[in-house]
């Protein structure tokens, strides 16, 4: 006889069973900016050893790559997903550090991670709420990035958090129209500018390339090369400030956009080929820089920016500054992000899989 499981009120008895004592606990909210996924590590990640967020960042590439690989990768992650593990500041007037994961490694700025943090710290209560427009600041890598969320505060005194506006750290061109042959492409036009990391900039149309959703495994396989040719190229990719920030995070390409009110379509491609689903905060600093330095974005005009989802992002030059010997601007970006989900991810000793995989 079909021995049948019994169904109690309440739920399924499945609902109390417990993980085994030798299994690394790692506990995370999960969220989404413009649809690119923020996992927030905030629970269970060991401590980091650093004075700076730099040190922090290089301490767990040391000791700590195999637990980025088991929560970014699969079967608990996939080939797009980004993280965040946060960590105390690394400065005075800082409320708390963050450390940013994806498939590839470790990046020095996540701009889609910014309205996330703001809104999982206030709507905790760790950060807390001063009125409708509650200030922060949060220590990336790249340097500390100040924020300012939109609260409102409901009939049971909770906190919620909308929109939220960040300023970058200083935001530079480092070289315009520039060309290089590329495999199967033939010769590209691209400029480089940093907005937190480095990307290329490059006009789609001048490639023939959609930047249409449905072209999506397209612009991976695109933006891939372009970025890979171009590192090996170049030495002089190098910031002022510490030589940890001098590296090609991804290509961006840029366009018309495809949706009503928007000013232009940004498609980037970073890391191993992960394709953002956000119009990617620290590119359109790096976008807001260029437009800048062309003289196509004159201080306190807003740029409506739009992804590959036509997510939107808003940008714009809070002021002119500068980053060693580069002129800069410090952009200000905004947007909105939403959460998805609470988990908690068992690493067993045992499980042959335990770092993940990969597979696209």
């Amino acid at each position: 006889m079909m021995n049948r499981a019994r169904h109690e009120p309440g739920g399924s008895p499945l609902g109390r069973w417990q993980p085994a004592a030798d299994a690394l606990r790692l506990r995370s909210i999960d969220c989404h900016t413009g649809g690119e996924p923020l996992r927030v590590i905030v629970e269970g990640f060991p401590d980091l050893r650093g004075q700076t967020m730099l040190a922090r960042r290089r301490d767990c590439q040391a000791r700590f790559d195999g637990l980025r690989q088991a929560l970014m990768w699969e079967p608990r992650g996939h080939a797009d997903m980004y993280g965040a593990v946060i960590t105390p500041p690394e400065r005075q007037d800082s409320a708390f550090g963050a450390l940013f994961l994806h498939n590839e490694g470790y990046s020095t700025m996540c701009g889609h991670a910014m309205p996330a943090l703001a809104k999982l710290a206030i709507e905790s209560g760790w950060v807390a709420a001063t009125g409708p427009r509650t200030r922060l600041s949060i220590d990336a890598p790249c340097g500390q990035i100040r924020l300012e969320a939109d609260c409102v505060q409901g009939e049971d005194q909770a906190w919620r958090v909308g929109r939220v506006r960040f300023w970058n750290v200083p935001s530079f061109v480092l070289a315009d129209r520039q060309t290089l042959p590329v495999e199967g492409l033939g010769l590209v036009h691209y400029a480089l500018a940093y907005g937190g990391a480095f990307y290329a900039y490059v006009d789609a149309a001048s490639l023939g390339l959609s930047l249409a959703t449905s072209n999506h495994a397209r612009l991976i396989e695109v933006g891939r090369a372009i970025k890979n040719a171009i590192a090996r190229a170049r030495d002089d990719i190098v910031h002022p400030d510490s030589p940890d920030l001098g590296f090609l995070y991804g290509t961006i390409f840029t366009g018309t956009a495809l949706e009503p009110g928007a000013d232009y379509r940004n498609v980037c491609v970073f890391a191993d080929g992960e394709l953002d689903r956000s119009p990617t905060g620290s590119g359109v600093s790096g976008f807001a820089a260029l437009l800048h330095a062309r003289g196509q974005l004159p201080s306190g005009r807003r740029l409506a920016i739009e992804s590959v989802l036509g997510s939107r992002f808003e940008v714009w030059s809070e002021r002119e500054t500068r980053c060693g010997r580069h002129r800069a601007i410090v952009p200000g970006i905004e947007g909105e992000a939403h959460v998805t989900g609470r988990h908690e991810f068992l690493l067993y000793p045992d499980d042959p899989l335990v770092k993940g995989f990969l597979l696209r």
